[in-house]
């Protein structure tokens, strides 16, 4: 079998699903592949490494049929059904399927009746004005693609950009539209920013406004802008200095929300929603939801209204990722997500003692003007490999500094701990009786991230069968586009976790959020307690926790699930025997 990587097995999978999406397949087809992408994708171990082992359907997702396909790409270096699909269609299909607002029944539509087989064909029809005569076009369609293709030939897109950088740009750019449109402008963010995902492509900025041409203008006049390459009425394309495409879409109010809705879903819920409405005799769209009894087309100012004509409640934009939600939203089943204010404590952060940059007065500080009950101070152990190590006679007088600080600090608990490290063989730094000693205890990996799996994972699980650790933190070690996850076999930490009575750590810095939303649901079936902890190495990084919350959102969690939403008596009894601190 050939060396093939996650990356390429997920780019066949996602290339599947175009194809069969263009081909017709049944939505569960489609989406079946696109998941598997996902999670291929996301895995913590090579998936080539699996299949060879016989053991990649343990990934979930991961039946036969797609194992049999993995196979056959690492044995052939393609997958017979798409060879077979890639005859049938034309390359250039696919590319123009990816384009917005073109869905696989209109690309097929324009390949059927045009002949319209790649992005340059498709230009030329659309400037040829023969677009807008199709059945479910029309001019305004016939815009809107013309708008799309010169963003498409704009330029190549950057490499993606973690969540919280692109926020600052996007933030920046809601509200600077805001004020130009005035007390009666609506603009939100959309796209993957509004579900918070890891990193985002491009930021999508939807708004309603009286003067539509003067959002357009202020977005060209924006200081972080360096160029805006298409414009009109109807929106622009700008492209800022650190190259983040910013594409903005100005619509007449009465539709804000049909268009809201349909730039901020993931793929995955927009075709669900689509495959929806089509069981109810309706065509959903970002023009607005057609009757086919009728003929009617129905627009949404709000996404509530769009969401409430196809009998669904509205889904908060986290979950739409295409994982059930449409079914708990039709059942009026979602559930109460997790919110910020939610929070009653911090069980993770730093301070001088270690590598931090705030005392633990200004961190206490900081975390009670935050509205916190308790914070942990869990500076790092002696041997965490990034130097400011704390030998156990420093880590026993700062237990001394933090009982006096709390005696002396009132209106919040300050309590102290330590985020030690988890040695090669599961060991920890610090002798037993001082770990006794603690609060609160998280074990960490920061050391020879290249261990495999096997040896990996039992050296985290050894640590979580200590009677003293509370907490596994940041378990993958994850950087978001920067460092993969270590090679960990998570449902057996997941399983080992549930069995020890060991929490697992929703980490809130932006280049980790780890557990990811992936894990930290399936972390959460697996009947494990969830904190959500900002690491945070200075005071202001306390604000940090909304990554956090977000992800945890995004797995579905509620309050009840999460451990430190408690009070910090009541956390008590969620811990280990024996760990329950007066």
């Amino acid at each position: 079998m050939a060396s093939v990587t996650n990356g390429e097995i997920a780019s066949a999978f996602d290339e599947l699903a175009d194809l069969y999406e263009l081909d017709g397949a049944v939505v569960h087809r489609v989406l079946a592949y696109r998941n598997a992408a996902k999670v291929v994708r996301e895995a913590p171990r090579s998936v080539a490494e699996l299949t060879r082992a016989g053991s990649v359907t343990s990934l979930p997702g991961i039946g036969r049929t797609l194992e049999e396909k993995i196979r056959a790409l690492l044995d052939t270096g393609t997958i017979p059904a798409a060879e077979k699909l890639r005859a049938k269609y034309p390359p250039g299909l696919v590319a123009v399927g990816h384009l917005p607002g073109l869905g696989p029944k209109k690309v097929r539509r324009l390949f059927d009746e045009l002949g319209i087989d790649s992005l340059e064909a498709l230009r030329a029809a659309a400037e040829a004005e023969r677009i807008r005569g199709l059945r479910g076009f029309g001019e305004k369609a016939e815009e809107a693609i013309l708008t799309a293709l010169s963003a498409e030939h704009a330029g190549e897109p950057g490499a993606r950009m973690l969540l919280s950088k692109a926020r600052v740009v996007g933030d920046a750019v809601v509200e600077a539209l805001r004020a130009r449109g005035g007390p009666e402008a609506r603009v939100e963010l959309a796209g993957s920013a509004r579900r918070w995902a890891d990193s985002v492509k491009d930021l999508d900025v939807i708004a309603a406004a009286p003067d539509p041409a003067a959002l357009v203008s202020a977005l060209g006049e924006l200081d972080l802008v360096e160029s805006v390459s298409s414009s009109g009425e109807v929106g622009a394309r700008a492209v800022t200095h650190t190259g983040l495409r910013i594409d903005l879409k100005v619509v007449a109010p009465e539709q804000f929300g049909n268009l809201l809705q349909h730039f901020t879903g993931a793929k995955a819920h927009n075709v669900q929603l689509r495959e929806a409405a089509v069981r109810r005799g309706l065509h959903v769209s970002e023009y607005g939801i057609e009757d086919d009894s009728t003929g009617e087309t129905v627009t949404c100012a709000t996404e509530e209204e769009v969401y409430e004509r196809l009998g669904m409640a509205w889904i908060p934009p986290e979950l739409r990722e295409g994982r059930g939600e449409l079914e708990a939203a039709s059942e009026r089943a979602l559930p109460q997500l997790l919110r910020r204010e939610d929070l009653r404590g911090e069980l993770h952060c730093h301070t001088l003692l270690s590598d931090g940059r705030g005392t633990v007065a200004q961190m206490a500080a900081a975390a009670a003007e935050r509205g916190l009950e308790y914070i942990v101070f869990t500076d790092h152990s002696a041997s965490h490999g990034f130097g400011n190590d704390v030998p156990a006679e420093a880590l026993r007088a700062q237990i001394e500094a933090v009982r006096e600080a709390d005696a002396e600090t009132p209106g919040i608990r300050l309590l102290i701990g330590s985020e030690v490290n988890i040695g090669t063989d599961g060991g920890l730094d610090y002798p037993d009786d001082l770990l006794a000693e603690l609060d609160w205890v998280v074990g960490s990996v920061h050391t020879s991230f290249r261990m495999e799996s096997e040896r990996m994972t039992a050296r985290v699980v050894r640590a979580m069968e200590h009677p003293s650790v509370d907490a596994i933190g940041h378990l993958t070690g994850r950087k978001i586009e920067s460092r993969p996850p270590y090679a960990l076999d998570t449902y057996a930490v997941f399983a080992a976790a549930a069995r020890t009575g060991t929490m697992l750590e929703i980490n809130s810095a932006p280049d980790r959020r780890d557990l990811n939303d992936l894990h930290a649901r399936a972390a959460a079936a697996a009947g494990v307690w969830i904190t959500v902890d900002t690491d945070a190495h200075a005071p202001k990084n306390l604000d940090l926790v909304v990554y956090g919350v977000a992800t945890a959102r995004r797995a579905w969690l509620t309050a009840e699930q999460v451990a430190n939403t408690r009070t910090w008596a009541e956390l008590q009894e969620l811990r280990k025997p024996g760990r329950a601190k007066a």
